[in-house]
């Protein structure tokens, strides 16, 4: 059964790697860029889009406005990459926004932005495959038609390509975003010359277009709150941004250096695109509503239900290279693909990150560890399972889906930047060095104010926004909050109750009698149990087996073992492909081939749990060992039990499912005293 699913696993995601390869995997700048710039860079897609559809709402009068806010977008851009580029200096360990709050604000400060961040990795998948859709949309009418059933499919997709590594999702992705990003510069260069130096006219599709305004002759306070919130939609553009910094160990050494040229090219990139496109679309009149089956008026009357609004990005490419064309079409298409790849950000940030707080015990164990191909295998199925749920909730509509983006993005770059203002004050009370000083100085400058910035920029997303969806972000940035906060209680007082003691206990008192062997993976009470049992066993040799998937942890495990002075040998098993099941087995069997009239007895130690919830915390390396070892000739197993305090609550709940009565029992009597009925065989 195993060959059976492993077949199809290695044609899927490649043969599995050794854990001394993880070098290999790292990446240079021209591969990084594409993996971890993909989402800002792509989001220039969408991000001029949002800002014509929010102020067409006050007609086409208040247009005149959007280069103004397509500045204020650039200001916020350059003073998120200059921060960030402090972070990547000063934190280069790859926890990013949460290790820097989470070291200077605190822990719930950290676990807020830990919140803020895998909310929003999640809605980058979802938005971006559902602006990728309607993009391709735009030429193949068929998966406009299908938007879920596509987005899904392509979901699936980006799913095995990143569980067969970075490094390999890396290459395949660099080709489409640098194809992009090339379109996108020579549509600008050449809509700029036909424009400034042939004087073209360029007229998009709907430039001959009206708008019917929502709201018409807005002043004051209420074209104020109208610029506010097309400001806030066109901070799509930063959306991203903070991944290059969660990214920094999968960097080639110098990591630090790499992580920080990548953001200022990624910076300037995105920014020249942004505001390339805002212009272009100014000079060929794009119109934008957002009902456009009714806002959008051809010759006085409503373009109707059939009508299908192209993004701005096409509609500028159809007036510059004509639509149809060749150009056309390769920056249709490279617009589509790069929207998809842009939620591979997500999925290089929100493993990395799963992996982190689980090692904090905020996330269960399971996302921790790497997976075949030296990726966080289990935190890219979540992602994509929470990512699938979103687009089929809201049908793939970009629109309704980045009404609840940004909100996370900007929590996040507010607490991070708050928290390397704090990081600088600690030094610069200890540095004594004139020049570093002077550097921590400018730097704390240049985060103080991206910090004010930040923070003046999510005051105005949840004012704009929260009616539009934004609460839908914060109640699952609540929802992540609770989680990991109750995981991380159970995983304390897990840990504090079986805690080893120093000196004897009821833990380290022989039973009276006994059967069994003995596994090892920490030393704690359940595993002195185990060993105090198995000494009683009448066997002729008897030894402690780990197996090594992390150099440091063996390590201490043996420092421990010898402190301790337990008189049972431990052998220790390097497992390089990060298994831990099949190096036992195979151990095993090697014994049984030696010595096949010996018995082999294991013994486990398990944890006894009350709930069914904490049986996905536990036992899951148990549980598979276990299953693989019955079917294994000569081989005994052994669960060494230990109950932990929530075990009570079901012992309860056993009692009184024992004491139950079903209904009218009384009146038949006890089970046991019932008369018994005729068989027909007498």
């Amino acid at each position: 059964m195993s060959k059976l699913t492993d077949i199809p696993k290695r044609i899927l995601i490649g043969r599995a790697l050794r854990s001394d390869k993880l070098g290999e995997t790292f990446l240079p700048k021209r591969i990084a860029l594409p993996v971890f710039a993909s989402d800002p860079l792509s989001s220039v897609a969408y991000a001029p889009g949002e800002v014509l559809l929010v102020l067409s709402i006050a007609g086409v009068s208040a247009y005149h406005f959007s280069p103004w806010i397509a500045l204020a977008v650039v200001v916020l851009m350059f003073t998120v990459v200059a921060s960030y580029r402090q972070n990547v200096h000063a934190y280069p360990s790859g926890g990013g926004d949460y290790e820097v709050a989470n070291t200077n604000l605190g822990p719930k400060a950290g676990l807020t932005v830990a919140s803020a961040l895998l909310v929003d990795y999640v809605l980058t998948v979802a938005v971006s495959i559902s602006s990728g859709v309607e993009n391709l949309g735009s030429a193949i009418p068929f998966v406009v038609e299908h938007k879920v059933f596509c987005a899904v499919g392509i979901i699936v997709l980006l799913t095995v390509m990143n569980l067969r590594g970075v490094k390999e999702s890396g290459k395949l992705f660099a080709i489409p975003t640098y194809v992009f990003v090339t379109g996108v510069f020579i549509m600008i260069a050449w809509g700029a010359f036909r424009g400034l130096v042939l004087d073209d006219t360029m007229k998009a599709p709907t430039a001959d277009f009206e708008i019917k305004p929502e709201h018409q002759g807005l002043a004051g306070f209420a074209l104020v709150f109208l610029l506010l919130r097309a400001f806030s939609s066109g901070c799509a553009a930063l959306t991203g941004v903070e991944a290059i910094s969660n990214g920094v160990p999968a960097f080639r050494k110098p990591k630090s250096r790499n992580a920080a040229t990548t953001l200022a090219l990624m910076g300037g990139l995105a920014v020249t695109m942004f505001c390339g496109i805002i212009g272009l679309a100014m000079a060929t009149d794009v119109k934008m509503a957002e009902q456009p089956a009714h806002d959008l008026l051809r010759d006085g009357t409503p373009v109707g239900e059939s009508y299908v609004q192209n993004p701005v990005i096409s509609q500028v490419a159809a007036a510059v290279f004509g639509d149809g064309t060749f150009f056309f079409i390769v920056l249709a298409a490279a617009t589509a693909l790069v929207l998809f790849l842009a939620a591979n950000t997500a999925y290089n940030g929100f493993p990395l990150l799963g992996s982190i707080l689980a090692q904090d015990r905020y996330l269960p164990r399971q996302l921790h560890t790497r997976g075949d191909r030296l990726t966080f295998s289990n935190g890219i199925v979540l992602l994509s399972g929470a990512a699938i749920l979103l687009v089929g909730i809201y049908g793939a509509d970009s629109t309704k889906l980045i009404q609840l983006y940004i909100v996370g993005v900007f929590v996040s770059f507010t607490l991070s930047q708050t928290g390397m203002v704090r990081h600088w004050n600690r030094h610069l009370r200890t540095e004594k060095n004139v020049a570093k000083r002077r550097h921590m100085i400018r730097s704390r400058a240049i985060n103080t104010f991206g910090a004010f910035f930040t923070g003046l920029v999510l005051v105005v997303v949840l004012a704009t926004k929260f009616t539009h969806g934004a609460w839908v972000a914060l109640l699952g940035m609540v929802i992540f909050y609770g989680t990991m906060s109750a995981i991380r209680k159970h995983y304390d007082r897990v840990s504090e109750e079986i805690a080893a003691p120093d000196e004897p206990s009821d833990d380290t008192a022989r039973p009276s009698r006994v059967h069994a062997i003995v596994l090892v993976s920490k030393l704690h009470k359940p595993t002195l149990r185990a060993l105090s049992y198995a000494k009683l066993m009448r066997v002729d040799k008897l030894e402690a087996l780990s197996i090594s998937v992390d150099a440091a942890e063996t390590k201490a495990l043996r420092e421990e073992w010898d402190r301790r002075g337990i008189n049972v040998p431990l052998k220790i098993l390097d497992s390089p492909y990060r298994e831990i099941t099949r190096p036992i087995i195979e151990y095993v069997r090697g014994l049984r081939r030696e010595s096949p009239r010996d018995v082999v007895s294991v013994v486990i130690p398990e944890y006894v749990v009350g709930h069914w919830y904490e049986h996905l915390l536990h036992n899951q390396s148990a549980l598979r060992l276990k299953g693989r070892l019955l079917f294994t000739p000569g081989v005994m197993v052994t669960s060494v039990p230990y109950q932990l305090q929530s075990s009570e609550a079901a012992k309860k709940r056993a009692r009184k499912r024992q004491d139950w009565n079903a209904p009218g029992s009384v009146r038949r009597g006890p089970v046991d005293q019932r008369p018994k009925e005729p068989t027909g065989k007498e």
